[in-house]
C-alpha cells in the first residue's frame, strides 16, 4: 500500500473509532435533563436559592422543586410562627417533598455549657423544647431534629459528663418516641469546647440511650475536620446513623469545591441502602445567580446514577 493511501485509511479508521467510543460513552452516561429529580434526597436551606427565587422561603421551595430537589432543611424552624410552619408543611406535602432536620432549641442554649453539667435547669429546658418540637414537627411534617449537648464542664470528669448527657437524652427520647420522632445528635468541629466531637463518641452515647428516637447526625464536613476516614467511620457507626449532612472541606461549600470525594461517598452510602435526606448544610462557593447554578451543577455531578 502506498504511504499516502495508508495514512488516509489510518486517519479514517481512527476517526471512526473515536466516533464509536464517543457514542458508546454517551449511551453509558446520559446527562440528566434540567429539572429532572435527583436520585438522592438532597435537602437545601432557606437562602440557598434566594437570588433566583427571592427571599420568601416558600418561593425558594417551589423554585428548587422545579430544579429537581425533593427535600429541605430548616435549622430555624422552631423560631418561625406556627402559621409559617404549617404553610411550609402544606407546600411540601403538595409538591411531594420531604422535611429534613430542624434544631431543637429556641434560644441557642445548646451552644452553652448545658447537658454535661447534670443540672436540672438545663434538662428542663431541653425537655420543654422537645415537647414543643413535637407540635412543630406535626405542622411541617418533620421526623428528625438536631440536638447538641453543649460544651465541656471542666469541673467534672469526662465519664460523669457523659453519664449526665445520656440521662438527659433518655428524657428527651421518652417524649419523642411515642410520636415516631428522632433526635439526631451532631458531633461538631466549630470550637474545641464542644463536648460532642467524634462519631465513635456519639455512637457510644446512642447505644447507651438505647432508643429509636436517639441517633447520629453524621455531618461529613465536621467529621472530615475532626477525624477524616469518612467511609470507614460511616461503616463503623452505621447502625446508629439516622441522618447525614454535607459540606466540602475546606470552606464548607458544595461538593467538588474541596478535598472530599463526595461522588464516591454518596455512592457508598446509597449502596448501603440509605434512602433518607442528605442535608445541604453549607454555603454557596460563588455569589449571585451563577453561584446558585454552579451549586446545582455540582450536585448533578455527584448524584448517584
Amino acid at each position: 500500500m502506498k504511504r499516502r493511501n495508508f495514512l488516509s485509511s489510518g486517519l479514517m479508521a481512527g476517526a471512526a473509532s473515536a466516533l464509536s467510543v464517543s457514542a458508546s460513552a454517551t449511551e453509558v452516561t446520559p446527562q440528566p435533563a434540567p429539572g429532572q429529580p435527583f436520585n438522592l434526597l438532597f435537602g437545601f436551606h432557606d437562602g440557598m436559592f434566594a437570588q433566583h427565587a427571592g427571599k420568601d422561603f416558600l418561593d425558594q421551595i417551589r423554585w428548587a422543586h422545579d430544579q429537581g430537589f425533593r427535600a429541605i432543611e430548616d435549622n430555624g424552624m422552631m423560631n418561625r410562627t406556627p402559621e409559617q410552619q404549617q404553610q411550609i408543611g402544606n407546600l411540601l406535602a403538595k409538591l411531594g417533598m420531604q422535611m429534613g432536620v430542624f434544631v431543637v432549641t429556641s434560644d441557642s442554649w445548646h451552644w452553652k455549657t448545658t447537658l454535661t453539667t447534670g443540672k436540672q435547669e438545663w434538662k428542663d429546658k431541653m425537655i420543654a423544647d422537645c415537647k414543643r418540637a413535637v407540635e412543630v414537627a406535626k405542622r411541617c411534617n418533620a421526623k428528625w431534629m438536631t440536638v447538641v449537648p453543649g460544651n465541656f464542664e471542666r469541673s467534672l470528669s469526662y465519664e460523669i459528663q457523659t453519664a449526665h448527657v445520656i440521662d438527659a437524652l433518655r428524657r428527651g427520647a421518652e417524649i419523642l418516641e411515642p410520636h415516631g420522632l428522632v433526635m439526631v445528635l451532631e458531633p461538631l468541629s466549630d470550637n474545641p469546647d464542644l463536648f460532642l466531637r467524634h462519631s465513635h463518641q456519639t455512637f457510644m452515647i446512642c447505644k447507651a440511650v438505647n432508643s429509636p428516637s436517639c441517633k447520629i447526625l453524621f455531618d461529613m464536613y465536621h467529621m472530615q475536620r475532626n477525624e477524616g476516614n469518612i467511609i470507614a467511620n460511616i461503616n463503623m457507626v452505621w447502625d446508629e446513623i439516622g441522618y447525614f449532612q454535607i459540606g466540602d472541606n475546606p470552606g464548607r461549600k458544595e461538593p467538588t469545591t474541596g478535598e472530599m470525594n463526595y461522588k464516591n461517598i454518596f455512592k457508598h452510602i446509597h449502596s448501603k441502602g440509605y434512602k433518607g435526606i442528605l442535608g445541604m448544610e453549607h454555603g454557596n462557593a460563588k455569589p449571585g445567580k451563577e453561584g446558585e447554578l454552579a451549586l446545582i451543577r455540582a450536585y448533578r455531578e455527584v448524584d448517584v446514577v
